[in-house]
């Protein structure tokens, strides 16, 4: 009777140790989110690492020169927030707005250069991917990551630094 005894309270010892070990322990890999604003967006730089539709399949578009990714800048011109579209064909950007958290964009202006393939494709997949829900968390390394994404495609920047 005394082993058993022992035995019950060695058991209860560890389950309620690993219970209070359950409930004390922070998930790591969860995601940290932060608000939207345009201060965030223009803290850094942001390059386009991943861009997939909802199938799945990756945006090949969007990776046909690894040495020149899609870059979004975001900066303060005359007063406005603006974004410019780094590395495409033709010069490509926007007046924008960050309206309770969702970045809105006005009219995109771009240059109307006769661009060749790939390049031109590379355009007009830019044009998709920066339309959408943006969100910014940051990784596991606390690295900031802006996703938007759409009902096409999800695409992710990491931050570069300025």
């Amino acid at each position: 009777m005394k082993n058993i005894t022992n035995i019950m309270m060695a058991a209860t010892l560890a389950a309620g140790t690993l219970a209070a070990g359950c409930q004390t322990t922070p998930n790591v890999t969860a995601p940290v989110t932060q608000p939207v604003t345009a201060e965030a967006l223009q803290a850094y730089n942001w390059q386009l690492v991943d861009a997939k539709r909802t199938n799945g399949d990756k945006v090949t578009q969007l990776f046909f020169d690894p040495a020149k990714p899609l870059i979004l800048r975001f900066a303060k011109a005359n007063g406005n927030d603006r974004v410019t579209f780094v590395n495409t064909c033709n010069n490509m950007g926007a007046e924008y707005s960050v309206v309770n958290g969702n970045v809105q964009l006005d009219n995109v202006l771009s240059t109307m250069m006769a661009c060749p393939e790939p390049q031109a494709s590379f355009d007009t997949a830019t044009l998709a991917t920066v339309n959408g829900k943006y969100s910014i968390n940051k990784n596991a390394n606390n690295v900031p990551v802006l996703t938007i994404k759409n009902d096409k495609q999800v695409a992710y920047f990491k931050a570069v630094a300025k």
